[in-house]
């Protein structure tokens, strides 16, 4: 059913109307402080970038995911909003800057994500690696979650990265495999499952973990198809959120509003596989409450270490 267009606090950023649950008050908290922190860091977020919808609640717990190797994309996915352009040269102190951002916002758990770098040797691999270490060093008490892109599934970049040993490695799947073509159609629904398995073959030990969006046309069958072949390559924790088109025009369109109840169903049929962790509803994203699905993978490892 289409849904009539509305302007103001009840339209989405694509001008169609938000169900009932999809809104929420502003949270209350010091977002100023996070604020100002990010912006005196220089190193971008994917926040802002990609328009989140958790901002506010986020920044006001001085929570934000942070962007490395700038903002600009070397990729064009017809769901995102970050700007597809020739980027700039990784910026030299962004490891710095990056690490001194965490330890003046006090973050346990950093999620470390970046744009897509094909224009460089090692896809960004090294910068990435060396922003990580960075905060091992600066904030040695906060764990860290890598949210890179494919890097084309190259194992010595994977490799790269690894060997900075972040606590969590994250890799979206990002949608079912039949949709991917058409609104990713440079990143592969396979060759994302092949960097979760190239993961696990470096460090077993290490958990990862992936994402999906839901409302984009997919159904539900092709859904459970995709938690089995995330499971088959090893893949510990599952996000499943609410997709939400950036712009009217430019991007792919909603194709259906999941109740919560149905997110309910579809957490419920994903641990059923095995994940250690899955965060599922309207507002989830990748990152969101990431420290309580690490901790929950943690906690659920150390009580299958122990049966």
């Amino acid at each position: 059913m289409e849904l009539p267009v509305l302007k103001g606090s009840e339209a989405g950023a694509d001008g169609r109307r938000l169900p009932s649950w999809m809104k929420r008050p502003l949270p209350s908290g010091d977002f100023s402080h996070t604020r100002s922190v990010v912006a005196d860091s220089g190193v971008a977020t994917v926040c802002e970038e990609a328009r989140c919808p958790n901002l506010s609640e986020c920044w006001s717990k001085r929570h934000a995911t942070f962007m490395i190797l700038g903002d600009k994309c070397t990729r064009r996915c017809h769901f995102c909003s970050v700007t597809t352009a020739r980027p700039d040269p990784p910026a030299a102190d962004e490891p710095r800057c990056l690490a001194e951002a965490v330890a003046s916002l006090g973050l346990r758990h950093v999620v470390l994500t970046a744009v897509a770098r094909d224009d460089l040797k090692d896809e960004g691999a090294g910068h990435f690696a060396a922003c990580v270490r960075a905060i091992h060093e600066t904030a040695p008490e906060a764990t860290v979650e890598v949210l890179p892109a494919d890097f084309h599934a190259r194992r010595e970049c994977i490799q790269t990265l690894c060997d900075a040993k972040p606590e969590l490695y994250n890799h979206n799947i990002e949608m079912v495999e039949r949709l991917r073509p058409k609104i990713t159609p440079q990143a592969k629904y396979r060759r994302s499952l092949k960097v979760l398995r190239i993961v696990k073959e470096i460090a077993p030990q290490m958990i990862t973990k992936s994402g999906l969006m839901v409302g984009l046309g997919e159904t539900m069958e092709e859904l459970h198809q995709t938690f089995h072949d995330l499971r088959e390559v090893g893949c510990d924790a599952l996000t499943i959120g609410q997709y939400l088109a950036p712009t009217r025009d430019k991007h792919h369109p909603v194709v259906k509003f999941y109740r919560p109840e149905e997110f309910g169903e579809l957490a419920a049929r994903a641990r059923e596989l095995g994940f250690l962790s899955v965060a599922a509803g309207p507002f989830v994203r990748s990152s969101y409450n990431a420290v309580e699905v690490f901790e929950e993978s943690k906690r659920r490892l150390r009580m299958e270490g122990s049966s």
